[in-house]
């Protein structure tokens, strides 16, 4: 099956950001005691307000709070260490620059999050408007596969003929569920459990696409 389009995740695949993500819950409850990396962990590729439930339920309601407004701070305090700290992942712009297949953005975070990722690290120049896709926007959250499919409708391609590239395992799921290829991201380590292709470094994709063809 021929490959006729590439589907990103943003956060922990074309920019670094889930460390800074996770940072922000340590940020703004310190009776949270994890380290980062079992933040990490414990949230990676989850939607939001699953994560301030679990929250909820670890620490109490009474700390955490009401979750619209948790909600409104943790998203301000992750723009403030996304303007001081946010880069590209390691070989993003190079890989990007060099794909000639369409490609597009199908991100679990809100549209303005996905944007400002975007700026900050330079990598809006390889997307239009018309390529970033949110789950906020079709009210489905990864592991569901609807986003994936959306952006494939949305991109006039078959989902057979999609290949998704993901780091975490509800994106792998989603993009499995959604009848599309998918490439797991997992720098500096395999997990072949999680995907028929791994790569550790974004600049291996394009030998994976060529297998594809």
């Amino acid at each position: 099956m021929p490959v006729s389009a590439v589907i990103f995740d943003l956060d922990g695949t074309l920019v670094d950001s889930e460390p800074l993500c996770n940072q922000a819950f340590l940020d703004l409850l310190p009776e949270l005691t994890d380290s980062l990396e079992e933040v990490s962990q414990r949230y990676v590729g989850q939607k939001l307000a699953d994560c301030i439930a679990d929250l909820r339920r670890r620490l109490g309601c009474e700390v955490v709070g009401d979750e619209a407004v948790f909600s409104a701070r943790y998203r301000e305090r992750v723009a403030a260490l996304f303007e001081s700290g946010l880069k590209a992942m390691p070989g993003a712009r190079e890989l990007l620059s060099r794909l000639s297949h369409p490609m597009c953005i199908a991100s679990s975070g809100p549209p303005e999050k996905i944007r400002h990722s975007l700026r900050l690290t330079g990598l809006h120049e390889f997307f239009g408007e018309e390529r970033l896709f949110s789950a906020y926007q079709v009210g489905y959250w990864k592991p569901q596969p609807q986003l994936f499919q959306h952006a494939a409708k949305q991109l006039g391609v078959e989902a057979s003929e999609c290949v998704v590239v993901e780091d975490s395992p509800p994106g792998l799921e989603a993009g499995q569920r959604a009848g599309m290829q998918v490439v797991h991201y997992c720098p500096g380590k395999f997990d072949a459990s999680l995907s028929r292709f791994e790569i550790t470094e974004l600049m291996d994709l394009p030998l994976v696409l060529e297998r594809l063809r």
